[in-house]
């Protein structure tokens, strides 16, 4: 499956962690994403290992596993990976395809350029992860 430029640009439109991104700040983001495809079954990110991108599913589903237990099931618009590219530490669970998978990463280095180039970039992804923080929190409390 090839992501044609418009569709990359509309799967990050309606994905959460860039919610509120004008569209030169998508645009900019697309030009930087590279597709991935992943059969079912495969390790995407394992637990432990200092990540180098993040992911966008584009279509597909992957599992994300911590310490052996199935904590969630993530489709299209969503992601994962974000954290060990902010913070540089390993990741905290394993991310495996469900089912063939394809994902639009960001490597590290190209996250950080858009975040130099486009600071409107950088606030709504720090929003983004505010809301899906807010969400787990809020989740344990009840």
């Amino acid at each position: 499956m090839t992501v044609t430029p418009d569709r990359r640009t509309a799967l990050l439109a309606g994905a959460p962690l860039l919610a509120g991104v004008d569209d030169t700040g998508l645009t900019s983001v697309a030009a930087r994403a590279v597709e991935v495809e992943f059969s079912a079954g495969q390790v995407i990110a394992r637990q432990g290992d200092v990540g180098s991108g993040l992911f966008i599913i584009a279509s597909g589903s992957v599992r994300v596993i911590r310490d052996g237990d199935a904590i969630a099931t993530l489709g299209p618009g969503e992601f994962f990976g974000e954290l060990s590219v902010l913070d540089g530490q390993p990741r905290t669970a394993q991310v495996v395809a469900a089912q063939p998978t394809v994902c639009l990463a960001l490597s590290t280095w190209e996250f950080e350029a858009v975040v130099h180039e486009r600071p409107d970039v950088a606030l709504a992804i720090m929003r983004g992860l505010a809301a899906r923080l807010r969400g787990l929190t809020e989740a344990h409390r009840h």
